[in-house]
């Protein structure tokens, strides 16, 4: 992962704080753990301490927004109450505890020709976060950067510029007072999107950019970054409902699936529904998601079935992110043909077959290439702390370095440590 171009050489302050951030990062990277848990022990403690302050800072952002006529589930998102930062603190502590991935040797022999080998994982260097207008990332992802030996740097939305400001004052303070250097932790400077745009050139200087939002954000960092890129997808994802599922099963995956939280990455956006049980299914599918408030955009079956509660669905449904109580509904006449819907619409995040034939299970999950792929379970699982990581940095839906939920072990790279005892090449 690390760039290897020479380090670019302009007064430009973002790549100057990359630069002061590439220093903290060679200082950061031998810190023992002590050292480490205890700056996160100091960034929870100084979190509960300056409540106050940023809140304030917060209240700032949310007046902002309001006058701006953000939508309020926005505004939600960016809200701080003195309950939430209690809980940001209290997921800070809970990083303290999970295990230390840097040292760990994931393979080592000893060579026949004496040579001892050791693969063992080191930090990636500097990490980059460009997010949006969550400020709880903010903290999130400077607890595990730095839990995983890594600087970073932290590029928020212009809407949450006051208490992202408010939050990173806080962590380098915390910082600095457990022993490590300030600049583990920083915001990047401006707010402009030309300050998005030298962190993503700052190839040399910053090893991996993470971005975390919606799919255009996205896509512009994938497209436009010269600095390797782990790309956080969006997600469409599904559910397939087999031919030999059980409908009170089925019933239960797709509700939680769609509306146990529809506005986040692993809610799922479609439904495919084996021809052979659609007679059964789609009755009972439509009272469920009308009970859960669900809109279903369906094809010529679903809309059969449902009269005028059925939006029609369009070509532009079936890659929907709705992120919202809606959902695309399709009948097809058989698991491939579900399989071959997946592979044509899927953003490659995370795909569920509901069924009791352990074949067609097998099937599905050996057909299907996506992040995480479920078996009569809900899409909703796909989660760093549901999957036992602890947390998670984003959840990849590439296949380069990392894919599915991002931990701590995938914040970090390996190097090998060979050892000999005057060993030369003949």
């Amino acid at each position: 992962m690390r760039a290897m171009s020479a380090p670019q050489t302009t007064d430009s302050p973002v790549l100057e704080a990359a630069r002061r951030a590439r220093t903290a990062a060679a200082d950061l990277a031998p810190a023992p753990r002590t050292l480490r848990d205890a700056a996160l022990a100091a960034i929870a403690d100084a979190l509960t301490a300056r409540t106050d302050e940023i809140v304030t800072a917060n209240a700032e952002d949310i007046s902002a927004a309001r006058a701006a006529g953000t939508p309020e589930s926005v505004v939600d998102r960016l809200t701080l109450t003195p309950e939430r930062v209690a809980a940001i603190a209290s997921d800070v502590r809970d990083v303290i505890a999970l295990p230390d991935p840097v040292g760990e040797v994931l393979r080592g022999s000893t060579l026949p020709n004496g040579l001892e080998l050791r693969q063992v994982r080191v930090p990636l260097g500097v990490v980059g976060i460009i997010y949006e207008a969550r400020p709880n990332v903010t903290v999130d992802a400077a607890a595990l950067c730095l839990k995983s030996g890594n600087a970073v740097l932290l590029r928020g939305s212009s809407s949450a510029h006051a208490s992202n400001t408010a939050l990173v004052a806080v962590l380098r303070d915390a910082v600095t007072e457990a022993g490590l250097p300030a600049d583990v932790v920083q915001l990047v400077p401006g707010q402009s999107r030309e300050s998005v745009t030298e962190l993503m050139r700052a190839r040399g200087l910053v090893d991996v950019l993470i971005p975390r939002g919606g799919a255009s954000l996205i896509k512009t960092v994938v497209e436009q970054s010269t600095v390797p890129v782990i790309e956080t997808g969006t997600g469409n994802c599904h559910v397939y409902v087999d031919e030999r599922a059980d409908l009170e099963t089925a019933l239960a995956i797709l509700v939680n699936s769609k509306a146990q939280r529809p506005s986040v990455c692993n809610a799922a956006e479609t439904v495919l529904v084996h021809e052979g049980i659609a007679d059964a299914f789609l009755p009972r599918a439509l009272d469920a998601l009308a009970q859960a408030g669900v809109t279903v955009h369906g094809d010529k079956a679903w809309q059969q079935a449902g009269g005028e509660t059925v939006v029609p669905a369009t070509d532009d449904d079936w890659a929907a992110e709705y992120l919202s109580y809606d959902i695309a509904a399709a009948v097809v006449p058989s698991l491939d043909a579900a399989v071959e819907h997946i592979r044509t619409h899927s953003s490659g995040h995370t795909e569920a077959i509901v069924t009791t034939d352990t074949a067609a299970a097998r099937r599905f999950t050996a057909l299907v290439d996506s992040a995480a792929v479920m078996v009569n379970a809900s899409t909703r699982f796909t989660d760093g702390s549901q999957f036992g990581f602890g947390a998670e940095i984003g959840i990849s839906t590439q296949k380069l370095h990392a894919r599915g939920p991002m931990g701590l072990p995938e914040l970090t790279s390996t190097k090998y440590v060979v050892t000999g005892d005057g060993h030369i090449r003949r």
